[in-house]
């Protein structure tokens, strides 16, 4: 049973929280801020390029961090995870943009002087999620409180489906991950679209977010465009909207003509693969039919594009 762990992924934190074992961390990933409690955690881990600016602005520089590197884009803080003597390590084996690399956290874990275990998530699905709970479960020796939790949440998924497999009337929805260039959400989105009363139009289940044309999204015109680019919350999406905005055409898409391009919290909710994946279904539930599903997620996990 581990005492000590090191999770170097936002997910893996927030499972390891949700199976009440906070007092357990010893240390985290830079992004690592949910629950609050954990920010007081030593940061393990940086970024080796400028985080800010547009989506167009930080493109440019992962690629040319990838070049440069060989795909190494975050630094880990080796001194300071020797000092903290993990006996576990929570990482991810699935995106190389989004967190340190498995091989790296492996190169590190030969460093330290007692080798600490190492669990790598790598979901696709949502099902991979509920395994991935009770993984991180069973390494902390709390199965049981593992398999509660996932009963919840998986309850909370049957109340959505309870209604929405009835549904007749299902919009059909473009969740997009990356403004500039244009990226669909992959992995576990067309799932939680689905399964919120939506017809997911780009990505596919179980398989990497693709990028995608312009021309094909004016194409198929969805009814409804959600944007949750990766890392951004709401306020950044905002500020970043202008490449999107100013393209030929985009007046004139129904979704934009009739009010329904939303801005969801992607950070917070639809990147991350842990617990809070079903907040996410909840928030694309009360986004498709917010008659059916007032969930009050609304100026905080979603705002309507004109809103402001």
């Amino acid at each position: 049973m581990s005492r000590r762990i090191l999770s170097l992924l936002p997910a893996a934190t927030e499972i390891v929280c949700a199976l009440g074992a906070r007092d357990r961390l010893v240390g985290r990933s830079h992004e690592c801020d949910f629950p609050a409690a954990v920010r007081t955690l030593p940061s393990c881990t940086a970024p080796r390029f400028d985080v800010s600016g547009d989506s167009a602005d930080i493109h440019q520089r992962v690629t040319a961090q990838f070049k440069e590197t060989g795909g190494s884009l975050y630094k880990l803080n080796v001194p300071l995870i020797r000092d903290l003597c993990p006996d576990l390590i929570l990482t991810q084996a699935q995106c190389g943009v989004c967190a340190v690399s498995l091989s790296e956290v492996e190169q590190l874990a030969a460093k330290i002087f007692h080798p600490p275990k190492i669990l790598a998530l790598s979901p696709q699905r949502l099902a991979d999620v509920w395994t991935d709970v009770s993984r991180v479960a069973a390494a902390l020796g709390a199965e049981e409180r593992g398999k509660e939790a996932v009963r919840a949440l998986k309850n909370r998924c049957v109340d959505i489906l309870m209604k929405t497999t009835l549904m007749t009337k299902r919009p059909t929805v473009a969740c997009i991950e990356w403004l500039d260039p244009l990226m669909a959400a992959g992995n576990w989105v067309p799932e939680l679209v689905q399964f919120a009363g939506g017809t997911n139009l780009f990505g596919e289940s179980g398989k990497h977010s693709p990028w995608m044309k312009w021309e094909d999204l004016v194409a198929r015109d969805p009814d409804v465009i959600v944007l949750m680019p990766c890392g951004f919350d709401i306020a950044r999406t905002r500020a970043g909207l202008g490449a999107l905005k100013s393209r030929s055409g985009w007046p004139r898409l129904r979704a934009v003509k009739s009010g329904r391009v939303v801005l969801a919290d992607g950070n917070q909710f639809f990147n991350r693969p842990g617990p809070r994946l079903v907040n996410s279904m909840e928030i694309l539930a009360e986004v498709l039919h917010p008659d059916v599903f007032p969930f009050g997620y609304e100026g905080k996990g979603w705002d309507p594009l004109d809103s402001k």
